[in-house]
C-alpha cells in the first residue's frame, strides 16, 4: 500500500511542476460517500480545453477524505499550479440510498490564490466562494459505476464588480474499482454558461481500510 501512496504523489507533484492551469474544480466519485472510518486519497491529472481564445490548459488537483458516518464525508481539496494555490473542502450526504440507485449532495468553500504579478492580467486576483453538487449513480456491473451530476460553483473576486462568478458544469463519470483499495475515475465536465469551460479529468483514489 505504501508503494501505491509514493507512485501517486510522486506522479502528480512532477504533472503540478510542469503545466499551469485556471483553478476549476471536478467531482471525481460517484453519489457513494467514503465508508465509515475510511481514508481517502486521490490524485486528479485535468485538462481545462479551449476556450474564447484561451489554450487547453493542464493541471493536477490532491483530495484527502475521510467517512464520518455511514451516509456522510468530508474531503479537503488543494491544487498547486504555476500561478494558482486552490484550497477548499466540502461535506458530502448519501441521502438516497437504494439496491442499485443512489443519490448524494455536496456542499463546501473554496479559495484561490494567485501569484501572478503580470499588471493588466484578469487572473491576477485573489478569490474565494462556494461549491454545491448533485450526484446520481448505478452499478451497471460489479466492479463499476457509472454517474452523473450536476455542479454550481461561484466565486467573489477581489477588485470586481461581476459577483458571484458562477460556473456551471453537468458531469458524466465512471468509477472502476481496480482492488478493494484502489480506483480509477473518469469525468468530462459541459460548461453550461460562459464563464465554464469544458474540461476532462482522470485519476486514481486510494482507500486505507480500516
Amino acid at each position: 500500500m505504501s508503494k501505491k501512496i509514493i507512485i501517486i504523489l510522486a506522479a502528480a507533484i512532477i504533472l503540478a511542476a510542469t503545466t499551469p492551469v485556471l483553478a476549476q474544480d471536478v467531482l471525481m466519485n460517484s453519489a457513494e460517500t467514503i465508508n465509515l472510518g475510511n481514508l481517502k486519497l486521490a490524485v486528479f491529472p485535468t485538462v481545462l480545453f479551449e476556450k474564447n481564445g484561451r489554450a487547453n490548459e493542464f493541471g493536477v488537483a490532491f483530495r484527502i477524505g475521510y467517512g464520518i458516518t455511514k451516509r456522510v464525508d468530508i474531503e479537503a481539496k488543494a491544487a498547486i499550479y504555476k500561478n494558482i494555490k486552490y484550497f477548499g473542502a466540502d461535506i458530502e450526504l448519501w441521502f438516497i440510498k437504494g439496491r442499485n440507485f443512489n443519490v448524494s449532495a455536496a456542499v463546501g468553500g473554496h479559495m484561490t490564490k494567485y501569484n501572478n504579478d503580470i499588471p493588466g492580467d484578469p487572473n491576477n486576483s485573489d478569490s474565494a466562494g462556494f461549491d454545491t453538487a448533485l450526484l446520481a449513480s448505478t452499478r451497471p456491473f460489479r466492479n463499476l459505476e457509472v454517474y452523473g451530476g450536476f455542479k454550481l460553483a461561484g466565486d467573489w473576486i477581489e477588485n470586481s464588480d461581476d459577483n458571484p462568478y458562477l460556473r456551471m458544469h453537468l458531469v458524466p463519470g465512471i468509477e472502476y474499482r481496480i482492488s478493494d483499495d484502489l480506483d480509477f475515475l473518469a469525468e468530462v465536465g459541459i460548461a453550461l454558461n460562459d464563464n465554464s469551460r469544458h474540461y476532462a479529468s482522470v485519476g486514481l483514489a486510494l482507500y486505507l481500510l480500516r
